[in-house]
């Protein structure tokens, strides 16, 4: 399998390219791309709010904090390290135990075990039926241009 590809795509068949938390992803790419194109904006967003009469421009200071956030993704995905946002997740170690890539290839797949709330188990599920229906490349192939939110 494509080392790219398995490096995205955490066993659990979430999309970890696509979090916003992955250091070599688009959502931190591209906040760091609107950070550079913004510049000095802090000063301005102050005079904007009372110049143009636009309250938005008033918060400003939490918009920033929020990029700035975005922009210091430091995840190299699930495979590599444990992974930021699902503090539960089982599925992490099960793989490696049950000497498996993804939950479809284990033999107990769909399983209650792998830690994740009802909303995340029921995408999970749905995720790796397809990857079994359809293969890792060509999953990966109707996804990568998709957001993962």
């Amino acid at each position: 399998m494509d080392e790219r590809i398995k490096d995205r795509l955490a066993p659990c068949g979430i999309y970890c390219g696509k979090c916003f938390a992955f250091t070599d992803g688009p959502i931190k790419q591209l906040s760091i791309d609107l950070k550079n194109a913004l510049g000095n904006f802090d000063a301005y967003a102050e005079r904007f709010t009372y110049l143009l009469q636009e309250p938005v421009f008033g918060k400003y200071p939490e918009f920033s904090a929020f990029l700035t956030y975005l922009a210091g993704g430091s995840c190299k995905g699930c495979r590599k390290e444990t992974c930021k946002l699902f503090k539960d997740c089982k599925v992490r170690d099960c793989y490696k135990e049950k000497g498996v890539d993804f939950c479809f290839q284990c033999p107990d797949f769909p399983c209650n075990e792998t830690g994740f709330d009802a909303h995340l188990h029921k995408r999970s599920i749905e995720i790796n039926t397809r990857i079994k229906e359809v293969g890792i490349k060509r999953y990966y192939a109707e996804t990568k241009d998709k957001p993962r939110y």
